[in-house]
């Protein structure tokens, strides 16, 4: 999430509670806000090089925001700049049918809008920063989604194996997804401090595993995940750096998959490349971007960069296609990373919202400019 949508998340929110007195009080107890971690969860938080002083740290220091507005101008500047083309006028084209006798053995991989991904490997059915709401936002009339671009629901979803969660800002936690989810559910992954949120919301700690950068799981006998480091911040209201905030690398004998999570461009990203060789497919953060927000945001051509020093083979932009978290167009990320990807040694994958990819044949994948036709 960009600081402007966490801004303008917080104002709505803000606007509830001021509003409505003690009500608005209770409002902001409501149980989608999560909870900070205790005493008990900080103790475990020492053993991370990464959280000092009371809060995580990114491997590079900067302000959020570049230009270090105050959070009063930033609030004010994200409700009164008028957007060009926020979303588009009709609805998104999408595809229904990616569940549709679909072998569990499969390895394959299915973008359902912004940063959230359905995702089979070594038999396993994993899902990645699923939001299935119509806004991600604490209120209906923020952040909304565009029309169209959320062609399924929890209950289109198989039993799911693992759920993975980057970090814990609206629109990759999202509290009613996880918990229309919860019944087909098996185990969450996700980095330091989100526990807090899900033992909140009444998940068993057993089902959580949490990691710091650097940290691999075995998942299966042949997938294990690694934490890697992005460049963002976290926090669902005002109170920042609580909770940690990870990329994910996804590895098989055949596959290695790279999840930036959200991210700026930075050194770990160089790093990732030298510790993982060559990555089969990157999924990277390439929308709602600024100048502003260049420590916390890729832009495309960012995105393009970050490709190359993890030597992808394949990159799927992602952070696109949703939301209007931004102030650019909804479009333009996607020419720009096209424009970004010509003669680049990777192949760029742009699927339509519940296209379903196999994994092993992305070699053959082969996508028009589908956005061009929506107006």
């Amino acid at each position: 999430m960009t600081r402007r949508a966490f801004l303008q998340c917080l104002a709505g929110a803000l606007l509830v509670s001021g509003g409505l007195g003690g009500a608005g009080y209770a409002f902001m107890q409501k149980k989608m806000f999560g909870a900070l971690p205790d005493e008990e969860l900080i103790k475990e938080f020492m053993r991370s090089p990464h959280y000092y002083n009371g809060e995580f740290h990114n491997l590079v220091e900067h302000a959020v925001l570049s230009d270090k507005s105050s959070t009063v101008m930033a609030l004010l500047r994200s409700l009164f700049v008028k957007k060009e083309n926020p979303a588009p006028l009709t609805s998104l084209p999408t595809r229904k049918d990616a569940f549709a006798g679909l072998d569990k053995n499969e390895d394959v991989l299915v973008w359902l809008g912004h940063s959230s991904f359905y995702i089979q490997l070594a038999g396993k059915r994993i899902l990645i920063d699923p939001v299935f709401s119509p806004y991600a936002s604490p209120v209906f009339f923020s952040v909304q989604a565009f029309a169209g671009a959320t062609p399924y629901t929890a209950d289109d979803m198989p039993a799911i194996d693992y759920v993975f969660i980057s970090h814990d800002h609206w629109d990759h936690l999202d509290y009613p997804t996880l918990m229309q989810l919860a019944p087909k559910l098996g185990k969450i992954v996700c980095p330091l401090g989100v526990k807090s949120h899900l033992l909140h919301w009444g998940f068993d700690r057993e089902q959580i595993i949490d990691g710091d950068w650097g940290d691999a799981v075995d998942l299966a006998d042949d997938l294990r995940v690694h934490f890697v480091p992005s460049q963002h911040f976290s926090g669902r209201t005002l109170t920042r750096y609580k909770t940690l905030w990870s990329g994910y690398v996804l590895e098989t004998t055949r596959q290695k998959i790279f999840f930036s999570g959200d991210s700026g461009y930075e050194i770990h990203f160089a790093q990732i490349g030298q510790a993982f060789s060559d990555i089969d497919l990157a999924l990277l953060d390439c929308g709602q971007y600024n100048e502003r927000w260049k420590y916390v945001h890729m832009n495309p051509e960012d995105a393009s960069q970050a490709a190359l020093d993890v030597h992808a083979k394949y990159l799927l932009p992602m952070h696109i296609g949703k939301f209007s978290l931004a102030y650019h167009p909804w479009f333009e990320p996607f020419d720009r990373i096209t424009a970004a990807s010509r003669d680049k040694p990777y192949t760029l994958l742009t699927p339509m919202i519940g296209e379903r990819l196999s994994l092993a044949g992305l070699s053959s994948a082969n996508f028009s400019p589908w956005w061009k036709a929506v107006q």
